[in-house]
């Protein structure tokens, strides 16, 4: 994907810094409005709800709908921790970031697997750049992308 792949490398990588604990707290810190707020306490989940907007300072992640599972991690000083384990957005989901857009209908982080799907008319935008599919995976690991869900269309224009 040329020059795209880097920018939307920068953009799962801020989701992953979103999400992912022990970055997060290094990155920044991570501002949630909602129209709702419940928590699950049995699950170990969080629900937003309602034109949810998670920001930092030059990053905002909206969705109608957000859940945050968490998870306890033992510490080696024997405590535990809770760590998110997974991330579900719902409806309406948009990624900002300084250089590019990702849409899609809903969107799943896999903290613990440091894997992202987004779904349903996805579409990644760049300047005048734009890539349109069913289905985004990225592996956070390695930022392999791939595009799948019946035919990719692409419109690139250099820089």
């Amino acid at each position: 994907m040329g020059p795209m792949s880097k920018s939307v490398a920068g953009i799962l990588a801020w989701v992953f810094t979103l999400f992912h604990p022990h970055v997060a707290m290094a990155a920044g810190n991570v501002n949630v409005e909602a129209d709702s707020m419940e928590i699950i306490d049995a699950e170990h989940k969080t629900v937003f709800r309602g034109n949810v907007v998670a920001k930092r300072p030059t990053d905002t992640m909206k969705a109608d709908e957000m859940t945050v599972v968490s998870a306890d991690e033992k510490q080696p000083d024997g405590t535990t921790k809770s760590v998110t384990d997974h991330v579900d957005a719902k409806g309406n989901v948009t990624i900002n970031t300084r250089d590019a857009v990702i849409t899609g209908d809903s969107a799943k982080f896999d903290v613990v697997h440091d894997q992202l799907e987004v779904d349903g008319e996805v579409k990644v935008v760049q300047g005048t750049s734009v890539v349109r599919g069913q289905k985004l995976n990225v592996d956070l690991k390695t930022f392999h992308l791939n595009m799948t869900g019946g035919r990719v269309n692409g419109n690139f224009t250099p820089n």
